[in-house]
């Protein structure tokens, strides 16, 4: 019998999920655990990239007897992950020299200062199609080879491996067989050229990061090693990887140029298809690889949100203002409006179009009339606000109007959010039947390099929408909301403190 099934290891920000799909891409079975997070100064965010291992170990072999599919029976193994997420471990001993240093993490926010005021800039978003930010992964590695005691030295001679959370996954899942990494996850480290396809020297030397540590760079469907026998009861092919957002627009089959998906999860990434042309912003929007597939790239432009659903989870976790993430929509929906507040997430910073690692967060237009509802609707305005102000971005930089928007993530389950999505962009919003988009993009990846689908044409149809959201807001209300965002944001940004 041919092997039909999928299994897909998503490993995010804030938990790990393993997911059985068959082959009509439906979902058979799921697992997942949340880890801890690790904040030890301000602006510093690290995980342990043991509990990420032992979580994925834990989810995927809890699917896999939830599924009732042997592993001997899976076609192959899809990982999609956290991007940005810096990983150096010992090449002997697999161990990790420090916590991972997380993607929202800002403590290299001052040598990136450095390297912009040298004038680096230019020479980075030419190659890599990137910005000079801590958010990207360079600046975290040269970090923990300098303050790890004897690392920098140990790296040079070849000791020490490099990787983003799929490449620490792929070692650890083939015994260390394979050091290894796909295209659009190397493209978020302002290390690799995405013209050129290859892991950039001078970058390296202007970075500091020994090119003996990193990953050899592969297509996203690409049979990259199999699995060591004991740790699921046979081998099974670890067959696609692709970052979570590149994941996410090929699970959303948004394979036309012009086509684009927003993935509301942590944080919130816009991502419009290009096509084969590596699109540059005048916005400072960030090009990328989308997917490489028979070795052609399909590149996008993409649009960085730092904070969507983590204000919701700061509104439930941090000031106790609700206590479950569901609320928010029926508290959104229990007053008319928001009272004139404006929540500007800027607890990491503000990622595109504005760029600002020192913007912090702040709620204007606070009166004695605005409670927990008004607060709540500030948060899902913000995602909505924050969203178009990218939509504008890329159709300055020449995308034209969208047609549609596809979105995904946890936060699309939200009617009330994705009804003020389509007012503010002015667009229709579509809802997929399924939300697990991301998990759905590994899986058609390992599922194209394994034969369980035969090309693009086939996934296509494999997509289903469960709902549109058709824009009803006046122009006036839509311009009026959006001025009192601006003048928020404006208020926020760094300079203007």
């Amino acid at each position: 019998m041919a092997r039909t099934h999928i299994l897909v290891i998503d490993q995010g920000t804030t938990s790990t999920r393993s997911i059985v799909f068959d082959g009509e891409a439906r979902r058979v079975a799921i697992a997942q655990r949340e880890f801890q997070q690790h904040y030890p100064e301000p602006g510093r965010v690290e995980h342990d990239p043991e509990d990420i291992w032992r979580d994925v170990l834990a989810t995927a072999r809890e699917a896999l007897e939830a599924s009732g599919i042997a592993a001997a029976d899976v076609a192959g193994i899809g990982i999609t992950n956290q991007r940005e997420t810096a990983v150096v471990w010992d090449r002997a001993s697999g161990l990790p020299i420090h916590r991972a240093i997380v993607w929202q993490d800002r403590r290299t926010a001052d040598r990136c200062h450095e390297l912009r005021t040298d004038g680096v800039e230019d020479l980075v978003r030419e190659r890599t199609g990137l910005l000079v930010d801590p958010y990207f992964s360079a600046t975290k590695i040269a970090w923990m080879l300098d303050n790890v005691s004897g690392a920098r030295a140990r790296a040079e001679r070849g000791e020490l491996a490099f990787g983003t959370i799929d490449s620490f996954l792929l070692w650890r899942l083939t015994g260390g067989a394979v050091h290894a990494t796909d295209v659009t996850n190397a493209s978020r480290t302002m290390l690799f050229d995405i013209h050129r396809h290859c892991w950039d020297a001078e970058l390296c030397r202007l970075l500091r990061v020994p090119e003996a540590m990193l990953p050899s760079v592969h297509d996203n469907a690409h049979v990259y090693g199999t699995t060591a026998a004991d740790l699921f009861g046979a081998a099974i092919p670890v067959a696609g990887m692709a970052g979570d957002q590149q994941a996410a627009l090929f699970g959303q089959a948004c394979f036309a140029p012009g086509t684009a998906k927003s993935t509301y999860g942590t944080g919130c990434f816009i991502l419009l298809n290009t096509g084969d042309q590596a699109a540059t912003s005048a916005n400072r929007l960030l090009t990328t690889p989308a997917y490489r597939i028979d070795g052609r790239t399909t590149y996008a432009l993409e649009g960085s949100i730092f904070v969507a659903g983590a204000a919701v989870k700061w509104l439930r976790d941090g000031i106790g203002v609700i206590t479950h993430a569901s609320q928010t929509d029926d508290l959104a929906t229990r007053v008319p409006d928001s009272h004139g507040v404006y929540m500007v997430p800027a607890f990491a910073g503000l990622g595109a179009p504005h760029w600002d690692a020192e913007a912090r967060g702040a709620i204007f237009g606070l009166t004695l009339g605005a409670g927990a509802a008004h607060l709540a609707r500030a948060a899902l305005e913000s995602v909505a606000f924050q969203t178009m102000d990218l939509i504008r971005a890329m159709a300055e930089d020449g995308s034209g109007r969208l047609a549609m928007l596809r979105v995904d993530g946890g936060m699309a389950a939200n009617d009330w959010l994705c009804r003020f999505l389509a007012d503010m962009i002015d667009a229709p919003v579509e809802r997929p039947a399924d939300l697990e988009t991301t998990a759905r993009g590994a899986a058609f990846h390992a599922g194209l390099a394994t034969g369980v689908w035969s090309g693009l044409d086939e996934l296509e149809r494999l997509w289903s929408r469960e709902r549109c959201f058709e824009p009803s807001m006046a122009a006036e209300t839509r311009d009026r909301l959006a001025a009192g965002w601006h003048d928020a944001v404006r208020r926020t940004l760094s300079g203007n403190r």
